[in-house]
C-alpha cells in the first residue's frame, strides 16, 4: 500500500487540493443558495420558467451555463460524499439547476426526506430566513 502511495503522490496531492477547494465553495455557496430559494419552493409543483422574456439567444446561452453549473455541483456533490464537505446538499443545490424531465419530482423526493429538510431549515435558520414548507404541504 505504501508503494501505491509513493506511486501516486501528485494525485493525492490534487485530490487534496480539490477536497480543500470543494469543501470551501460548498460551506460559503450552498448556504448562500439554500437562504435565497422562496419558504415553498419545495412543495410547489410548479416554477416559473427562468428568463422568459429574455432575446432567445441570450436565454439559451444562460440556460445553457445554468445547467452547467448545475452538472458541476452535481459532481462536486457526489465527490464530497467521499472527500469532505456538504455531498447532500450540493447534489440538491445541482439537481435543482439542471433541467431535466421528473427534477422537482426527484428533489422533492429527497427533501421530502427528515434527515434532508432538517438540515436545510438548520441552515436556512443560520442565515435568519424562515423554515421551507414540507413537501407535500400547501
Amino acid at each position: 500500500m505504501f508503494d501505491w502511495i509513493d506511486a501516486h503522490k501528485s494525485w493525492l496531492a490534487w485530490l487534496a487540493v480539490i477536497s480543500a477547494i470543494t469543501l470551501a465553495a460548498s460551506a460559503l455557496l450552498i448556504p448562500w443558495m439554500v437562504a435565497r430559494l422562496p419558504t415553498d419552493y419545495f412543495s410547489r409543483d410548479e416554477h416559473p420558467t427562468p428568463w422568459e422574456n429574455a432575446h432567445p439567444i441570450l436565454r439559451a446561452v444562460l440556460l445553457t451555463l445554468k445547467n452547467l453549473f448545475g452538472l458541476v455541483l452535481v459532481a462536486l456533490g457526489i465527490i464530497m460524499l467521499i472527500l469532505p464537505g456538504q455531498g447532500v446538499l450540493t447534489i440538491i443545490a445541482g439537481a435543482a439547476l439542471i433541467d431535466f424531465p421528473g427534477r422537482h419530482r426527484l428533489v422533492q423526493g429527497i427533501v421530502a426526506r427528515d434527515p434532508v429538510m432538517n438540515t436545510l431549515n438548520w441552515v436556512r435558520r443560520r442565515t435568519k430566513q424562515p423554515e421551507f414548507n414540507r413537501v407535500g404541504a400547501t
